[in-house]
């Protein structure tokens, strides 16, 4: 009787969280239709809904085909897609390393996007393919170099999260140095990457990001269940049967990967890999995976902050200043807090 019970109870929790799980997920959703449709109405001029769904469905509106379908579309769909990259990236992270400070905005994994992409833009005035190529590949060998530099007789996250820290701040400091020698031409566009900016998104742009999203995404969200275990430590991950090291390469590549090519659309936007998991976690709560949830909270965060850039002010910014603001302050808030109880140590 006492067993049944107990059974009734694990199954009624159970239920309870997959029932805010699709709440959560659901809510998050629906505010990001509603976001996408602010990016498609406002602007210089704004449009009525009627007006803006015939240009969606394919018919031609003298001044609104043109907006809608080569300056809004593309901004509202780079921001979508970017964003829910940087979020689903960003929680795999902090997950699979148990540690909020491990996420590509603070490692550096971005920075090393960016910096090969700066010396394609002014030294080599590559394709935008090749930017997109050598970003990827920039990012997968800042992860090589931090695991080379970060290795030690015991696994410390603290080390990992330092030695990318230092990686950072030498790969700003390159950037800054192809920033003086480049032509002045090629500055604007390097500084763009920078930014981290949804203005000039071009359609032609969309699809490496599309197809990696669409493929890496169902990836990582399938591994979520053994994202989950590895949150208990490395012994108790093997002893459930988790095969520990291919798990990990296969999220880092794919995490790697998924955020490099959204870095090439749209640049390093600020701390919105850093902001995703946290939100969404403190939203799910435990018990499910997270990973869902934060592509929406970071595709809510970019869409909702480029709205913000665009027109809560007389001058307009990028997107990556607004969540920079935003970020910036609660990544001061965990390095104190994280100083005091010595997790940096």
């Amino acid at each position: 009787m006492k067993n049944n019970q107990s059974v009734e109870f694990i199954i009624a929790g159970r239920r309870q969280r997959r029932r805010r799980w699709m709440i959560v997920t659901g809510s998050l959703t629906a505010l990001l239709f509603v976001l996408c449709w602010g990016m498609l109405l406002l602007g210089s001029t704004v449009y009525p809904i009627k007006d803006v769904l015939q240009v969606l469905l394919g018919e031609q509106i003298k001044g609104v085909s043109f907006a809608v379908n080569n300056i809004r579309l593309p901004r509202m769909l780079a921001g979508l897609l970017a964003g829910f990259a940087f979020g689903i990236g960003g929680n795999t992270f902090q997950t699979m390393l148990r540690n909020p400070l491990a996420n590509p905005n603070v490692i550096g994994i971005t920075t090393g996007s960016s910096a090969a992409a700066v010396f394609c833009i002014v030294i080599l005035h590559t394709s935008d393919a090749f930017v997109s190529m050598a970003s990827i590949i920039a990012g997968l060998a800042t992860v090589l170099f931090i695991y080379l530099f970060s290795r030690g007789n015991t696994f410390s996250i603290g080390r990992v999260i330092l030695v990318g820290i230092g990686i950072q701040a030498m790969l700003n400091s390159m950037i800054s140095y192809l920033l003086l020698v480049g032509a002045q031409q090629d500055i604007p566009a390097a500084l763009r990457w920078l930014s981290g900016s949804l203005n000039g998104s071009q359609m032609h742009e969309l699809p490496p990001l599309f197809v990696s999203v669409l493929c890496l995404a169902p990836i990582i969200v399938a591994l979520g269940k053994h994202l989950g275990i590895l949150e208990l430590g490395e012994q108790s991950a093997t002893s459930l049967g988790v095969r520990t090291d291919m798990t990990r390469i296969v999220l880092i590549l794919s995490s790697v990967c998924i955020i490099a090519l959204a870095t090439a659309v749209t640049g390093p936007i600020a701390f919105v890999a850093f902001l995703a998991g946290p939100i969404a976690k403190r939203l799910v709560g435990v018990g499910f995976s997270s990973a869902i949830p934060a592509g929406l909270v970071g595709a809510n965060l970019v869409l909702a902050s480029d709205l913000i850039g665009q027109f809560a002010f007389e001058v307009r910014y990028p997107v990556g200043i607004i969540t920079g603001i935003i970020g910036a302050p609660y990544l001061i808030y965990l390095l104190i807090r994280m100083n005091r109880k010595g997790e940096l140590s």
